[in-house]
């Protein structure tokens, strides 16, 4: 792969540290949430809340690609995404998500058919093919 663009933070102290990228734009503390035996702590979020922003954002960006392309109108587009945490049967852990997505401007055969297509484009989406369960809803 050649590489169109490079991200790249630190973490320092894992779930109950801070995270930050290069530039400082993103610098944020992270606890594991109480439901996790973690302290929960206010003005925190965790790793799975940036991975469920990236997603949605990146995902978003996917369907108005794929929708520009097929001549399709993306306006109001709207795209939740939602990581789920949890034990595999391995004695780990492991990754699910899902997708929501609202194309208020299409039927919802033509927006089906076009987060299908865009699940094929998206970075994240190929990334987690085959390694987590992703399920895509359109609204």
């Amino acid at each position: 792969m050649q590489a169109l663009y490079t991200a790249s933070a630190t973490a320092n102290g894992g779930r109950n540290g801070n995270t930050r990228n290069a530039d400082g734009v993103i610098n944020v503390n992270l606890s594991t949430p109480k439901t996790m035996g973690g302290p929960g702590k206010d003005g925190t979020t965790t790793p799975e809340d940036l991975f469920a922003a990236g997603y949605a954002a990146c995902f978003g960006s996917a369907v108005d690609l794929i929708g520009r392309m097929q001549k399709l109108n993306t306006e109001g587009l709207l795209v939740t995404a939602r990581v789920s945490l949890g034990k595999n049967d391995s004695g780990g852990y492991g990754l699910a998500a899902e997708l929501d997505v609202t194309l208020p401007a299409l039927s919802k055969d033509a927006a089906e058919m076009l987060v299908a297509e865009a699940h094929k484009v998206c970075p994240y989406s190929n990334a987690t093919r085959n390694n987590i369960t992703v399920d895509l809803k359109v609204l």
